[in-house]
């Protein structure tokens, strides 16, 4: 699939579309430090079957989008000035939907991507016909990973590292999400080292930075500046999905319901035993979900 670019102001930002010309437009927004391919192809699949034309992109300042040169937070609370804000990466959006030719389309965000697709609904109304955020929340300070989280996963990566030292190879890194995932992942779906392992070989291939480099810790640091968009999402009338996972330790459940209920009319749906990523078992179930909030908004149209 071949990458184009999209103008953004002064930045590059790349992205891929996928299906048929006349699919109903859907737009993909990852999440921190993640690249477009953080979407797995088997979920695109899925949702092109549906009857979607999928774009999927990168964020500013990782994978082939324009990197910045901005201040890098130390720290998650380092009082270093965010160079960019959440409305700016979902002007972003609306640039990469400016350069298909989009009016308005059909917005899935995961996790700081489902902030910045509300952020589209509350900012740019008119370009959004379904809202989906999938293991997300309204405000940075709601469902936040419990210190004992944090602990556990600073633990296991010291310990990591004194076995096998920094994971330089697509292959050791795989080892280390295997072995984060055991903390932040889906219990009730455990994912084998050979999807991290194949996902990695491509996402290293694009940007060998990874999801802690300084992109990451910039995208952070807008994450932290983010405004609670609780009060303007009672705003949104567009049909929409709420998606977590119970077992989800990064971004705890509350931020999905403290989501679904700032919007009027939200359908919330949780999944038992998913963790905050997307277990490839679930991804005909979220396409159907978003097939059906897709549904909803041409039946209102009509």
């Amino acid at each position: 699939m071949p990458v184009l670019t999209a103008r953004s102001g002064d930045l590059d930002i790349a992205y891929e579309v996928l299906g048929e010309p006349d699919g109903e437009p859907l737009l993909l927004v990852m999440g921190l430090g993640a690249q477009m391919v953080g979407w797995p192809d088997g979920f695109c699949a899925e949702l092109v079957a549906r009857g979607f034309r999928v774009v999927r992109f990168d964020n500013r300042d990782v994978g082939l989008s324009t990197h910045l040169d901005g201040p890098v937070p130390a720290r998650a609370w380092s009082r270093v000035p965010a160079a960019y804000t959440l409305s700016d990466m979902a002007a972003d959006a609306v640039a990469v939907m400016d350069a298909v030719g989009w009016p308005s389309a059909h917005v899935v965000g995961a996790s700081l991507g489902g902030m910045i697709a509300q952020l589209l609904a509350v900012e740019h109304p008119g370009r959004v016909l379904s809202l989906t955020s999938v293991m997300s929340k309204p405000a940075p300070r709601i469902g936040r990973m419990r210190a004992r989280t944090t602990l556990a996963l600073v633990r296991r990566a010291r310990r990591l590292a004194k076995e096998q030292g920094r994971p330089a190879t697509p292959e050791a890194m795989a080892d280390f999400l295997v072995a984060m995932q055991e903390v932040t992942g889906s219990p009730g779906y455990p994912a084998s080292r050979e999807d991290h392992l194949g996902m990695l070989r491509v996402a290293v291939a694009r940007d060998d930075q990874g999801l802690t480099g300084p992109g990451a810790k910039r995208q952070q640091a807008a994450e932290r500046v983010a405004r609670d968009l609780r009060a303007e999402l009672a705003a949104v009338r567009v049909p929409t999905l709420v998606v977590h996972g119970d077992s989800d330790v990064v971004i705890r459940p509350e931020g999905g319901e403290a989501t679904a209920a700032a919007v009027p009319g939200a359908r919330l749906v949780v999944h038992p035993g998913m963790g905050h990523e997307l277990p490839r078992a679930l991804w005909p179930v979220l396409a159907d979900d978003v097939r059906a909030t897709a549904d909803q908004a041409a039946a209102r149209r009509a």
